[in-house]
């Protein structure tokens, strides 16, 4: 096996290695020293105002109205036109304000109110000529979230009330410590009323917010423009606009970066990595993202509906081989825990719980089991992860002699028979908000059973009332730390699922980009309330 995956490896860095070469004779040469340094004179120097900031977005927006977006994409552009209550600091670890100057919950966790800011207008529109936000707004954008959004991104708030000329209070219909994460989505954006029902069904292409920017001009399948709005509440922007382009395929998008098509290329994976490394005019931001990569077993049918067999298969799995062999030019890292490193409730001594590989100790185990001569199990997958899945296949064979039948499947017939608890192994993959809510009481709390995220039936009585004491009792983050902690310790000891990796955000800029940081959650942030005000030097 080993010998199969070297001679795998060669042959992709021999290919690597011909792209890059391929790449840096297609590369603009005009370019010397005087202008080099001059570039990094101007990067060194203040901000200044001015210039479109040209954005590569790896996918077509098909609505931006918030609460019918299906896609992160379209997330992108609406964060630049709307404003939320409050938005994450930069780092993802606490809550900032935004439309909302402050906030309280109430001692029984029923309610939260909010205060809003005096100072904020809308753009100017069609049906309205800029005019100041007010308590009603918020209270119409945040229940029409509750009752029309296409995802449900804000779950669990009964009602909206107007409590003051500049104060709001949600209406919880059950305790929830999740909902500040809620509210920081774009799909809550506070839009006005007259705009919404003057375009009915064309608000999506019409989207007005009280953002840093307003919407320009919408040419489908190439690109979205967006101006600077002038009225902005917050810091203003440095930049003139941003124009959004779309380019799908990968290696477009990367040599779209390298020509000075555009200023930041978004989503760049595999050997366009090295690519981009290999090009001293860009630079390669990559951080590790709130995205997961794991292998369910099936707990309640089948070989692994037996705890002992699940714990064979973990400690027989090479998770370091399969995460270098997939990400080999980087890009993710061992996931060693249920929820991201980014995630606030994150410790590096969650990592003491993982496995150690160790084939001596799984076949000791598995021997004890009925299934010690081997088995014959399907592996659902999509085509996407096939890599995961073969690495996979070759160290069960190898060290338990268990023969995993790949069965790669469409997304609409993989999450259906996964859901249904109808895949015996599934390799998926999680991405939310930093909150571990969002990760542990979605794919281990026994009530998402036959749902995607527990679609392996893994029930267990303690970690459900440790979720929920975290979800229902306390808004301190660290007292829910805690509580999530001692879940994942219990959570890693029954073996219901293989941790794989982590992956990372990542995006390519070039050396004009000033002030761009990558976020772990992936949005795109040009000029956001936490701090972040992009500009460029040329």
């Amino acid at each position: 096996m080993k010998k199969q995956l070297f001679l795998i490896f060669s042959l992709l860095l021999v290919i690597l290695i011909i792209s890059a070469c391929s790449s840096n004779d297609s590369a603009d040469t005009s370019e010397n020293g005087e202008e080099a340094e001059s570039e990094t004179e101007a990067a060194e120097g203040e901000p200044k105002s001015g210039g479109i900031l040209d954005v590569g977005l790896s996918s077509n927006p098909n609505t931006l109205d918030p609460i019918k977006y299906t896609g992160a994409y379209e997330s992108q552009i609406i964060r630049s036109i709307g404003n939320t209550l409050i938005v994450y600091n930069k780092d993802l670890s606490d809550f900032e304000p935004a439309l909302a100057t402050e906030w309280e919950a109430s001692e029984d966790m029923m309610s939260y109110t909010f205060t809003l800011r005096d100072d904020v207008y809308f753009h100017p529109g069609e049906y309205q000529d800029g005019r100041e936000m007010n308590a009603e707004d918020v209270k119409y954008s945040l229940e029409r979230s509750v009752n029309e959004s296409a995802l449900n991104r804000l779950s669990g708030v009964e009602s909206v009330e107007v409590t003051g000329e500049h104060e709001v209070t949600l209406h919880l219909t059950a305790p929830n410590s999740s909902l500040l994460a809620m509210l920081t989505d774009a799909g809550n954006i506070i839009v006005p009323k007259e705009e919404v029902e003057g375009w009915g069904d064309q608000f999506g292409s019409h989207l007005v917010g009280t953002g840093p920017f307003q919407l320009k001009d919408w040419q489908t399948d190439q690109q979205v423009e967006v101006v600077r709005h002038e009225q902005y509440w917050g810091e203003t922007p440095y930049l003139d606009g941003v124009t959004f382009k779309i380019i799908s395929d990968p290696n477009m998008m990367a040599n779209a970066v390298r020509s000075g098509d555009i200023d930041i290329a978004t989503d760049i994976k595999g050997q366009n990595r090295a690519v981009i490394e290999q090009d001293e005019n860009l630079e390669l931001l990559s951080k590790p993202g709130l995205s997961l990569t794991y292998l369910d077993l099936n707990n309640q049918s089948g070989p692994t509906a037996d705890p002992k067999v699940r714990e064979a298969m973990y400690k027989a799995t090479n998770v370091e081989e399969i995460v270098q062999g997939v990400n080999q030019w980087g890009g993710g890292s061992v996931s060693y825990a249920p929820i991201p490193k980014e995630s606030w409730g994150y410790s590096e001594e969650l990592e003491t719980l993982k496995p150690e590989y160790n084939p001596d100790e799984a076949k000791e185990i598995f021997a004890e089991t009925e299934y010690a001569d081997g088995f014959s199990i399907e592996l659902y997958v999509l085509e996407t992860r096939v890599p995961y899945a073969t690495i996979f296949q070759n160290q069960m064979k190898e060290n338990l002699n268990i023969d995993v039948e790949i069965k790669v499947t469409e997304w609409g017939t993989l999450s259906d028979t996964h859901a249904k608890g109808n895949a015996p192994i599934y390799i998926g993959g999680w991405s939310w908000y930093p909150d571990p809510y969002f990760f542990l009481n979605q794919t281990f709390h026994s009530n998402q059973i036959g749902s995607l995220g527990n679609g392996r039936g893994y029930s267990n009585p303690e970690v459900d009332a440790l979720l929920d004491q975290a979800l229902t009792e306390t808004v301190d983050q660290e007292e829910r730390t805690e509580l999530y902690q001692q879940a994942i310790e219990i959570v890693m000891g029954d073996y219901s699922r293989i941790e794989l990796d982590n992956l990372d955000q990542t995006a390519a800029i070039t050396s004009s980009v000033q002030g761009f940081e990558v976020s772990a959650d992936g949005s795109i942030n040009i000029v956001n309330p936490n701090g972040t005000n992009v500009w460029l030097a040329e």
